[in-house]
């Protein structure tokens, strides 16, 4: 309701109609499927007395789970050169981020959140599956699914570290880089006032990717073991679960034009 409700509000306020806003849009977007391809299923799972997956709707549910998943680890990369932008080069800020830059890099998003989930499944259905039926987690994800192989995964090792490499080794290094940059820019800023407003700009994306990244990395780039499994399902619930709502929280709590706005709508509706 949250991620809907964000996008129906930017959609209906005409002064939110920026690349910024457009950014995020399409996380809530994102969001919104993301929580929908897991929670649904998991909570029917909490209440059945038997959890049980069809191989068919494992597959389209990790599919779905890799798309949404890269396409957030790159949609705050793009935020984060957004927050850069507009806080490096301000008055060039419109000419950057046009309408057709930012809709080549929301479709380069989404792109290469396609090619990597086609990637992923496209070797996991070479996998035999012959061990235990059982999967340990409450969703089907890479990992747990490897475990229950009987035949060779030296092509989805391959396939995963590039992935890890290019979904969230360069996103955080852009988001680091574009950050370190911003920094350097609010330290030249002469008054105090002028320092707090350029920071609040960008405090709701650093806490988005904090959390995100946070969560998805100690899933991802650890050693593997039974412990680290049981584990990495309680950082799976932060990626999966908690951050889709918490995004709409951090970015509607701590953002004066989305407060401004829901305030001026309420009094609309209220005369």
């Amino acid at each position: 309701m949250g991620n809907l409700g964000m996008i129906i509000f930017v959609g209906l306020s005409s002064h939110l109609h920026n690349p910024m806003y457009c950014f995020l849009c399409n996380l809530s977007f994102i969001d919104l499927c993301q929580s929908t391809v897991i929670t649904p299923k998991m909570l029917v799972n909490f209440v059945s007395e038997k959890n049980i997956i069809s191989y068919s709707d494992c597959m389209t549910q990790f599919y779905f789970f890799v798309f949404f998943a890269i396409s957030e680890c790159q949609m705050l990369a793009v935020m984060a050169y957004d927050r850069y932008v507009a806080v490096c080069h301000p008055l060039h800020y419109n000419f950057i981020m046009s309408y057709q830059v930012c809709s080549w890099l929301v479709g380069g998003v989404f792109a290469l959140g396609l090619t990597g989930a086609t990637a992923h499944t496209g070797c996991l259905l070479r996998v035999l599956f012959c061990k235990e039926n059982a999967i340990n987690h409450y969703f089907c994800d890479l990992l747990p699914l490897l475990k229950l192989s009987c035949s060779s995964t030296y092509i989805n090792e391959v396939v995963t570290l590039a992935s890890n490499i290019f979904n969230i080794f360069s996103p955080t290094l852009t988001i680091i880089c574009s950050y370190v940059l911003i920094i350097a820019s609010i330290l030249k800023i002469q008054s105090t006032e002028g320092r707090s407003k350029a920071f609040s700009t960008c405090s709701s994306h650093i806490a988005a990717v904090g959390v995100f990244f946070g969560s998805l990395t100690f899933m991802y780039l650890q050693p593997s073991s039974v412990g680290s499994m049981d584990q990495g399902k309680v950082s799976s619930v932060f990626y999966t679960i908690i951050v889709p709502m918490l995004n709409r929280l951090i970015y509607s709590l701590r953002n004066k034009d989305v407060k401004t706005a829901l305030k001026k709508a309420i009094e609309r509706r209220t005369f």
